[in-house]
């Protein structure tokens, strides 16, 4: 987000109350007009359909990238094209579709199984919920402790570990299966990386600071690569 000097002082109050807009909406997520995207270093296709909201398998068949999506440094990609799904969520799915697969090195294959138990990926008090009107958070931000481990909230594959997306900071992506990945955004640093398979509960990065010098955790669920509400499958208390 680019903010002007002389907003500075109302910018700094209104992230510390509502946090959201510093890590829930990069500017880079709705700047898909431009239709096309030139990959970057560190990029996997699953981070680029993060950052625009899209489904990383649609987003693969416009381009004519086969598994294990790999993907070349100053590549285009084509943005439009791909699905965006509707904004209603109707709460967990039982099935997902086919099997699934990550960049570069080797391909990475996650069981064809819904998930079936989500928990919670840091111990703290919601500070921030979902919501996808002003102000937008497309996840929920939690209390933590900087250097405090985060744990995976499934078991998955990490399909993104690095800082390429602005506004999340040090992003660890984990895909569960075909339909579902879930975001740990705004890390000190990260303890896994791309193509490590992960259980629920194992540690994945540490809590860090926001610029507005909140120690928080940013937390996103996305099915098909649209944004859902967390809150529908965590577990109460």
């Amino acid at each position: 987000m680019v903010l002007k000097k002389t907003d500075h002082r109302f910018s700094l109050f209104f992230c510390l109350v509502l946090l959201s807009g510093c890590a829930g909406l990069p500017a880079a997520y709705t700047a898909a007009t431009s239709g096309t995207y030139k990959v970057r270093s560190g990029d996997t296709l699953y981070s680029i359909a993060f950052r625009y909201g899209l489904d990383y398998k649609s987003l693969a068949r416009i381009n004519g990238i086969q598994p294990p999506f790999t993907i070349y440094t100053n590549q285009v990609i084509k943005l439009r094209g791909s699905a965006r799904l509707p904004e209603k969520d109707g709460g967990p799915v039982s099935k997902p579709t086919a099997t699934a697969s990550k960049k570069v090195p080797s391909p990475v294959k996650t069981p064809n199984k819904p998930v079936s138990v989500w928990r919670w990926p840091l111990k703290g008090k919601l500070i921030s919920r979902f919501s996808l009107e002003n102000p937008v958070n497309k996840g929920i931000d939690i209390a933590g402790k900087k250097g405090e481990k985060v744990v995976a909230a499934a078991d998955g594959v990490v399909v993104y570990a690095g800082g390429n997306l602005r506004g999340y900071g040090k992003l660890v992506i984990i895909k569960h299966n075909d339909n579902y990945l879930s975001a740990y955004g705004n890390n000190d640093s990260m303890l896994v990386k791309e193509g490590e398979t992960v259980k629920a509960g194992k540690s994945i990065a540490r809590v860090g600071k926001t610029a507005a010098d909140v120690e928080m955790l940013h937390f996103e669920i996305r099915r098909d690569g649209k944004p859902v509400d967390p809150m529908k499958y965590l577990p109460a208390g």
